[in-house]
């Protein structure tokens, strides 16, 4: 099933708050599911309109274009919602975010920092079981999924094509 602009528009309509902006953003610049979860700050280049997309297929990174269509405002207001988050985790102890192993051992403190948190990072703090550390990790990719699912499915369309 291929999908009009029009109803394009509907289904992203549908689905609110921070899984819209997900899947605007899916559409509007063609990154994967976990493409797009996996964003850090610093890789938003809001200014520049660009997006850095790290370890894509084949392990390379790619640079999209941020698409100016109602898209960078809300991911705007998203960021400072995130900002506000990561600033109480570490009031309270918390606020490292998840490195890979090489930068982690180079650079023991980048987790903290700002630039290195998650652009979708999950509402709720978890414990790695290997580690026993408490952090927030990226939203799971099937939360997106269900809420896509879910506004086909309001929105009428077949979703066992969706």
């Amino acid at each position: 099933m291929v999908l009009t602009p029009h109803e394009v528009r509907n289904l992203l309509g549908a689905i609110q708050e921070t899984m819209g902006l997900i899947a605007g953003l899916l559409y509007g610049t063609g990154m994967r599911l976990l493409e797009c979860l996996r964003l850090r700050v610093k890789d938003v280049a809001l200014a520049q309109r660009e997006i850095l997309v790290r370890e894509c297929k084949g392990n390379k990174d790619r640079v999209t274009v941020l698409p100016e269509n109602h898209l960078v405002l809300p991911l705007q207001k998203h960021l400072e919602r995130m900002r506000v988050l990561h600033d109480a985790d570490m009031a309270a102890g918390f606020g490292e975010a998840l490195l890979p192993d090489a930068l982690a051992m180079k650079y023991r403190d980048a987790g903290r920092s700002w630039g290195w948190q998650w652009v979708f990072a999950s509402p709720v703090r978890s414990v790695n079981p290997r580690s026993g550390v408490e952090r927030r990790h990226h939203i799971y990719p099937e939360s997106v999924q269900r809420a896509v699912r879910e506004a086909a499915r309001q929105a009428g369309y077949d979703i066992r094509t969706v």
